[in-house]
């Protein structure tokens, strides 16, 4: 009689462990898709800038096309010509006018940043070395920490700064396979001067990208897109004017230089349509990480194109900086800011949570840089 209850309660216990073990195996499950996604989104990226770079090279080096201005003014009106016009057919507090009215010194000034950002990075190699270019260039990922915690308030983890480490340790092996296969392209003159031209690219880039996560975050990915080439159109096309119309009449025009022209504005305007949808879903500085691969994947194509010296060190640098950005993006970023006068950051439209009345609140809440956001899953969760 005394081992009746004893039975009853292993059953119990049994049924309790089937209904819990299938949702935390979902949870992990998804938790394992969402990492997974964020990562292969990264990379996407990083093939773009791949591209943009194999084309800049075909340009520069096989017809002595010097035209930097030139290719970013080119996406800038094909993002003028998608994103601003579509602002322009829109009906109210989303029309084109109704947001220059509000803030059209902000996006100007963001349009300026964006431009010199790419002018002075592309600048940098005429007078310092790839290697540096490749080192310094990593600056824009302490630039957007900074940022984002003093502005976005976005708060890391132990986890993030050793997935940042890890991430910078794989470009500095990558640095050091360039010097040991004697692949310092660049002139190296003036260095200091390319080194400080690529450390304020850098700053600027950090700049961009961090606004960019909150415009997109709170207002739009299309009207941050459609100002950006309003601006940077107008801008970039002043700068073109007085920098290099010298340099696009030397262009020895055909159809082989049309269709690098043509290939570098799809992967521009690919990288600057697709890079708010993936900073919206990760945050500006897991992109960053993300884009320390791209750099690798032009030496590999350049090992088949331009017969590039290989180094084993190439693929430990590209699995390192893999494996930080893994331990980068397997835990979640937090807002540090009271629950109770908390605006929601990712999704203003969605779900308000409740918040007890009584008892001590902590000034922390979650967010989450993986996943989708459900109906069923409220935005902001008090840590």
């Amino acid at each position: 009689m005394e081992e009746v209850p004893r039975c009853r309660a292993v059953g119990k216990s049994q049924l309790t462990s089937k209904r819990t073990t299938p949702k935390r195996r979902l949870n992990t499950t998804k938790e394992t898709r969402d990492l997974l996604l964020s990562v292969a989104l990264g990379q996407v990226l990083s093939l773009l800038i791949c591209g943009i770079g194999l084309t800049s090279k075909y340009l520069s080096e096989d017809f002595h096309a010097n035209t930097p201005v030139f290719q970013s003014f080119l996406n800038y009106i094909l993002l003028f010509l998608v994103y601003t016009t579509t602002l322009a057919v829109r009906q109210g507090e989303e029309n084109l006018l109704a947001i220059l009215k509000r803030r059209w010194w902000k996006y100007m000034i963001l349009g300026i940043i964006d431009i010199e950002a790419n002018y002075l990075v592309v600048k940098a190699y005429q007078y310092t070395t790839l290697t540096s270019v490749q080192l310094l260039d990593c600056f824009v990922i302490p630039v957007v920490i900074l940022l984002s915690w003093f502005f976005l308030l976005v708060r890391y983890k132990a986890v993030h700064f050793i997935g940042i480490v890890v991430c910078i340790l794989g470009m500095g092996c990558m640095a050091g396979a360039d010097v040991l296969v004697g692949r310092q392209q660049g002139a190296g003159e003036n260095k200091l001067i390319g080194d400080l031209l690529v450390l304020g690219g850098a700053t600027l880039y950090g700049i961009s990208n961090v606004c960019e996560e909150y415009i997109v975050r709170n207002l739009s990915r299309v009207e941050f897109l459609g100002m950006i080439g309003l601006f940077g159109s107008f801008f970039s096309g002043i700068q073109l004017a007085i920098m290099e119309h010298k340099e696009l009449l030397k262009v020895p025009w055909d159809w082989q230089i049309g269709l690098l022209y043509v290939g570098f504005s799809a992967c521009m305007f690919g990288l600057y349509s697709f890079m708010p949808v993936v900073i919206k879903k990760t945050s500006a500085t897991a992109v960053n990480l993300s884009l320390l691969t791209a750099d690798l994947y032009s030496l590999f194509c350049g090992l088949f194109l331009f017969h590039y010296k290989f180094s084993g060190l190439y693929l430990l640098s590209f699995f390192t900086i893999l494996v930080g950005l893994v331990l980068y993006s397997s835990t979640s970023t937090y807002v540090a800011q009271d629950p109770r006068v908390y605006k929601q950051f990712r999704n203003p439209s969605g779900p308000v949570v409740d918040l007890p009345a009584t008892g001590q609140l902590e000034p922390s809440v979650t967010y989450t840089s993986l996943g989708q956001e459900t109906e069923e899953e409220p935005h902001v969760r008090v840590a």
